[in-house]
This record gives C-alpha cells, sequence and structure tokens, in this order.
C-alpha cells in the first residue's frame, strides 16, 4: 500500500507538485490572453514611446518641446505648458470640459494626441480676450450668468466659439444640439443659449 504521507523525496524526479500545476494553469489564461507576436512587438512599443519633437502655435506663441509621442493635447497644455484653463473632466471625451480650437475647429483635447498637430494652431480659453479685452462670448457669459462653479465654462466658450465660426446655428434650438457635446453638471443651459444668441447678435 502507497503511503499518502510520503515526502518530496519518495516521487519520480520528473512528477510535478500540485503547486506546479496550479501554478502552470494560472498562466494559461494569461498567455492565452496575449495577442499574437505580443513579445516580438515589445521593442516597437518601446521605440514607440521615444521622445519626439513637436512645435505647435498655442494662443499666438510658437512653442517647440520635445514630448512623449503618447502624451494627448491636454496633458501637453495643463502639464508642460502650465495653460491649467482648459480642464480634465471626464478624461474620455464625454463632457466637454476640455474643448479647444484647433485651427478654428472645436476638438476634445483629451482624446487627441499632441504630435497629431505639428504645426498647427491652437486656441485655449486663455487665448479667446486680446489686447485686454474679454471676447463677445466672455461679457455675455457674465452678463447673463451662465455659469456657476465655472467647471465647465473654458469648454463651453471654446465650443462656442467654433460654432460662431462654423455659422451653422441660427436658431436656439439648434445652439442647443450643437453644444450638446459640453455639459453643465450645474444646469446653466438657458443661460448659456442666451448668451451665445447675445454673441451671435440672435437676441
Amino acid at each position: 500500500m502507497t503511503d499518502i504521507e510520503d515526502g518530496p523525496t519518495s516521487r519520480p524526479s520528473n512528477h510535478p507538485t500540485r503547486r506546479e500545476i496550479v501554478a502552470g494553469g494560472a498562466a494559461v489564461p494569461i498567455v492565452m490572453a496575449l495577442p499574437a507576436g505580443a513579445a516580438a512587438q515589445s521593442p516597437a512599443a518601446t521605440a514607440a514611446s521615444e521622445p519626439v519633437a513637436v512645435s505647435l502655435t498655442i494662443n499666438g506663441t510658437q512653442h517647440a518641446l520635445t514630448i512623449d509621442p503618447r502624451t494627448t493635447l491636454l496633458d501637453l497644455l495643463r502639464e508642460h505648458l502650465d495653460l491649467t484653463g482648459t480642464k480634465k473632466g471626464c478624461d474620455q471625451g464625454q463632457c466637454g470640459a476640455c474643448t479647444v480650437l484647433v485651427d478654428g475647429r472645436r476638438i476634445n483635447s483629451c482624446l487627441t494626441f499632441a504630435v497629431m498637430f505639428d504645426g498647427r494652431q491652437v486656441t485655449t480659453i486663455e487665448g479667446l480676450a486680446r489686447d485686454g479685452a474679454l471676447h463677445p462670448l466672455q461679457q455675455a457669459f457674465i452678463e447673463h450668468d451662465a455659469f456657476q462653479c465655472g467647471y465647465c465654462t473654458p469648454g463651453q466658450l471654446c465650443s462656442a466659439a467654433g460654432l460662431m465660426a462654423e455659422r451653422r446655428a441660427k436658431t436656439p434650438d439648434e445652439i442647443r444640439e450643437l453644444m450638446s457635446g459640453n455639459i453643465c453638471r450645474c444646469g446653466a443651459y438657458p443661460n448659456i443659449v442666451a448668451a451665445i444668441q447675445q454673441a451671435m447678435g440672435l437676441s
């Protein structure tokens, strides 16, 4: 009869232990989850993260930087240039707090890599006012009390500036529809629409 208390020395040397079997089984899902050729891609992934040079004109000032190519435009503005007016809200492109203008078009800066805009013109909330004078939208937001906590306001203003440049909105309903990508958790939507109408000369 076999002694169930036999120690490791009584087993053949090529017989796996229970611990080895469990450890090997746990590794299987990890290996299966890796994409084919993942190990071969590692050097390329390392090379892809090497710093790259990028040059952008932000609020009329040219900036030449060397950054990780995975740096978002939002993080470039906030972390590298200290332009913290542009807010990081959801970081998923859903709230619009990070909206800036690139060559006059509004974009979510949290969803785009800075290297995509090499040589382009970027306008943030800090660049809307000119020569000490508020942008008409900024003045209208003040007059209509179109903000409460103010966190979404920079994105709202940049988005509204892009909206005005697009010249698509002609009615309050169209303004609401075209500004729907910008969330105001304080619920100041009626005042925001009224401010945009005033800046567009529709009120």
